[in-house]
């Protein structure tokens, strides 16, 4: 970091935890719907079809727009951006608890997944400025925040509207509306940094104009080669995060409680590796970081499934904190290289990775039916191995000293 790089105080640091509450909250709503899909098919008297189309018409808003929100709020900044997002997700969620047919709730889902294709890469953005140039641990605090939000909104689905019905999905609309209270502050905070910025005081906005560190080849190249770490990394942590309990159950008869626990050592495991893995990349080097993430994994990996229960457990912690390592070092390494596209970076990004998780869950689903659920895991535990392109992405630490 430069010494005339602004410095994240304690103002800044406010905004960071704000944010990372944010991810929360969002996360944990975008979470409400695919945990009502029982719900909605029983009391709307849906077909896997029909729930499929919904997946699909949620998983267009929340993925497919993220780059294209992202992409116009980098060349039409508003401060405001947030607390709008929010409000789709807001009238979403209380559409979503009155629809009464597949039309309407197909509507529903969209605004609540433009919610969130609009907050992804509006907040990533705010968190590099807020970062005082520690965008690795800044971008872990935000990433956290999305973990545990997205853990804990199937919970509230068990509590609030499992036992009484889709309408007390309105209640998610106060966790909506707390969301924009929160908002607010942040927005006055970014409208400050937008007066500075157009004055010319980057400084004082806590941006730093930097050039492109790569040439344009070498960027789409390097580019392409996140994407493809990020398919690796959705591709398996989707296996985990859909089926691990199937897995566990059918494999060594355990509960569906404790197949519960156990995947919540794993869930500890991913919240704390993304914790750890931006800090460590802002000190070693993102490159270095990503290395030992993706390809770092791969050994837990294709052990796991000959493994006993014991040693299954174990190794899926390990899993789940080397592998969640990645995501912020990566996100922030792509923000590096288009350092004046972060919402378009962020959007990319965050769209392509939600967008890999839901098509592989319903791949590996399929696959689930057809070779059982261990075929899955042998198949999977190859992914990491992708991590081995992570030799042809440059050291961007390098070429700011040239």
């Amino acid at each position: 970091m430069s010494n005339n790089q602004p410095q994240m105080s304690g103002t800044t640091f406010r905004i960071l935890i704000a944010l990372s509450c944010i991810h929360c909250m969002n996360d944990a709503l975008q979470s409400v719907i695919s945990a009502s899909y029982p719900i909605l098919k029983t009391e709307l008297a849906l077909t896997f079809g029909q729930i499929g189309l919904i997946t699909l018409v949620y998983q267009v808003a929340a993925s497919v727009f993220q780059p294209l929100i992202g992409l116009f709020y980098d060349k039409r900044p508003s401060a405001w951006s947030l607390p709008i997002g929010m409000s789709f997700t807001l009238v979403g969620l209380i559409a979503l608890s009155l629809s009464h047919n597949l039309f309407f709730t197909m509507c529903s889902v969209f605004l609540v997944g433009i919610g969130s294709s609009t907050m992804h890469p509006e907040a990533s953005r705010l968190t590099s400025m807020a970062s005082g140039g520690k965008r690795g641990f800044a971008q872990s605090i935000f990433q956290v925040g999305g973990n545990f939000g997205a853990s804990i909104g199937p919970l509230l689905v068990a509590l609030i509207v499992a036992p009484h019905g889709h309408g007390n999905i309105a209640y998610f609309s106060i966790i909506a509306c707390l969301a924009i209270v929160v908002m607010m502050p942040v927005s006055l905070w970014y409208k400050k940094r937008l007066t500075f910025i157009k004055q010319g005081q980057f400084a004082a906005a806590g941006y730093q104009p930097v050039e492109m560190p790569l040439s344009k080849g070498k960027t789409v190249a390097s580019i392409g080669i996140l994407l493809t770490l990020i398919f690796s990394k959705y591709i398996y942590t989707a296996s985990l995060s859909s089926y691990y309990t199937f897995y566990l159950i059918e494999k060594f008869g355990v509960s569906v409680q404790q197949s519960q626990v156990f995947l919540f050592v794993y869930l500890l495991a991913m919240a704390i590796g993304t914790m750890a893995g931006g800090p460590i990349g802002d000190k070693i080097g993102r490159k270095y970081v990503i290395w030992a993430s993706i390809l770092g994994a791969a050994p837990f990996t294709l052990l796991m499934p000959h493994l006993g229960l014991t040693g299954t457990v174990i190794t899926s912690f390990f899993v789940g904190l080397v592998i969640s390592s990645a995501f912020p070092a990566i996100l922030v390494y792509a923000q590096e290289l288009l350092p004046y596209k972060l919402g378009l970076v962020s959007g990319l990004f965050y769209g392509f990775a939600f967008g890999v998780a839901g098509i592989a869950s319903a791949v590996l689903g399929k696959m689930a039916d057809w070779h059982g659920i261990e075929a899955v895991y042998n198949i999977c535990a190859y992914m990491p191995l992708l991590g081995l392109v992570t030799w042809f992405l440059p050291d961007l630490k390098k070429y700011r000293k040239q």
